[in-house]
C-alpha cells in the first residue's frame, strides 16, 4: 500500500502565499513523477504542476511565474510554493504520484486533498 498525505492548505487573502507539502510512504521502490492537481467547485480536475525525478517541471499557464514545484527524492516528498494567490486559485489541491511499487508494478496514487481558499 502507498499513502500520500498533504498539508499546508488554508485561507489566505488575495496576493498572499501558501506552501503545500505532500509526503508519500509505503511500498515504494521509486517515484517517477509527482504533481499537484486542483479541482474547483463545478469544474474538472486540472494539472497545476508536475516534476520528474530528475527535476524537470511542467506548469499550467495560469500559474506560471507564481507557483513553484519542488521535490525531495530522499523524503519522497513534493512541495508547491504558491505566491500572488488569486480568488481563481481557490480549489481542493490534490497530490499525485506515478511510481514503481516494491513489487515492481507501475501505479498512480492520489492524496486526500487539501482546501485552498483565497478570499478577502
Amino acid at each position: 500500500q502507498v499513502q500520500l498525505v498533504e498539508s499546508g492548505g488554508g485561507l489566505v487573502q488575495p496576493g498572499g502565499s501558501l506552501r503545500l507539502s505532500c509526503a508519500a510512504s509505503g511500498s515504494i521502490f521509486s517515484i517517477n513523477v509527482m504533481g499537484w492537481y486542483r479541482q474547483a467547485p463545478g469544474k474538472q480536475r486540472e494539472l497545476v504542476a508536475a516534476i520528474t525525478s530528475r527535476g524537470s517541471t511542467n506548469y499550467a499557464d495560469s500559474v506560471k511565474a507564481r507557483f513553484t514545484i519542488s521535490r525531495d527524492n530522499a523524503k519522497n516528498s513534493v512541495y508547491l510554493q504558491m505566491n500572488s494567490l488569486q480568488p481563481d486559485d481557490t480549489a481542493v489541491y490534490y497530490c499525485n504520484a506515478n511510481l514503481w511499487t516494491d513489487s515492481f508494478r507501475v501505479a498512480t496514487y492520489w492524496g486526500q486533498g487539501t482546501q485552498v481558499t483565497v478570499s478577502s
